[in-house]
């Protein structure tokens, strides 16, 4: 294994991997209004052609891997993919990001297969409001899901809150308190805009005002993260094993740190979850490219990756919503 950056000297050692578009929720700030028009099955990667992409990235310096979806547990044979990314040569971590909702049936598995740890998205503790952001009554199970996933040792549970005025920026302390008092890890998340939803820029939250917020629990304490790859800055209460991070995509980007490739569920490669350029991985795998030439194109892909997205300027990608992308 090698090290690996792009033009801008960034060390790129993460890659996210979108196994299905496909999602047993329709929360507002993800899935466009109207729906998406579904990939066929014969679109989508393989396992396989997912483990030959992996392997080549992992010989280049990618070193930890992440599942998403879509929801990733609504795709048949999870665990075998799994336990296949777990025994590349130079991948140490692979995790996975679900809404949770099938979490606690396949929790163990996926554990004895080789997944390290698990985020779940979880935007309310309200069985009201979690159904009109999801548009299904699920709250239970996925509450059900993340105890099973603490339960089996995916630790640490990461649980990622979107924050929307409105909605349920009014949960800001009673989410915190799960991190006093149950030793959750909560990840407070800024709204991103996404083609076609129906979340709105009137409902962003800044970090800043979050921090206010919470500091009638008391006073947060920077505090580093137990285990991760990602750009969320943690802090703790005094005296509590739970911790708070925040995540800043739009307030104050953090481009300049990005370590991270994607892999859409239709094989294309993305170097910026923020913008619409995309390399086919697809049809070179059909093809039988050999290792090398496919090294070339993730070499590709990285050589392009943009010094910063242009949400500040009103840029945004358009081909897909976020849901296809995998966040």
């Amino acid at each position: 294994m090698t090290g690996f950056s792009d033009s801008f000297q960034r060390p790129i050692n993460y890659l996210r991997i979108s196994i299905t578009d496909r999602c047993n929720l329709r929360c507002i700030y993800c899935m466009p209004t109207e729906g998406i028009q579904l990939m066929s099955h014969s679109d989508i990667l393989t396992y396989e052609e997912i483990y030959t992409m992996a392997k080549a990235a992992a010989e280049l310096g990618i070193e930890k891997i992440r599942i998403t979806g879509g929801e990733p547990l609504v795709r048949i044979g999870l665990p075998e993919l799994i336990q296949m990314l777990a025994h590349i040569e130079g991948i140490d971590d692979v995790a996975l990001t679900t809404n949770g909702v099938l979490l606690a049936s396949y929790a163990a598995e996926l554990k004895k297969t080789g997944l390290r740890r698990v985020n779940v998205s979880l935007d309310t503790l309200n069985q009201d409001k979690f159904e009109l952001i999801t548009c299904r009554n699920n709250l239970d199970d996925v509450l059900e899901g993340i105890e099973a996933a603490r339960s089996v040792g995916l630790h640490p549970v990461k649980v990622n809150v979107v924050v929307m005025e409105g909605i349920n920026d009014n949960e800001l302390l009673d989410f915190a308190t799960k991190t006093i008092d149950e030793g959750w890890h909560v990840r407070f998340i800024e709204l991103m805009p996404s083609p076609g939803v129906s979340a709105i820029a009137s409902q962003f939250v800044p970090v800043s005002e979050m921090k206010k917020r919470l500091k009638l629990l008391g006073k947060l304490k920077p505090c580093l993260p137990s285990v991760g790859n990602g750009p969320a800055k943690y802090f703790r209460f005094p005296h509590t094993s739970g911790t708070i991070g925040f995540i800043t995509p739009v307030s104050e980007h953090f481009c300049f740190c990005c370590n991270r490739l994607r892999l859409t569920a239709d094989g294309k490669l993305r170097p910026c979850l923020l913008s619409d350029y995309e390399i086919d991985l697809k049809s070179p795998l059909r093809s039988g490219i050999p290792s090398s030439e496919l090294k070339k194109l993730i070499k590709k892909a990285v050589a392009n990756k943009p010094l910063r997205h242009q949400l500040a300027e009103g840029c945004i990608p358009k081909d897909r919503p976020m849901t296809q992308v995998g966040g």
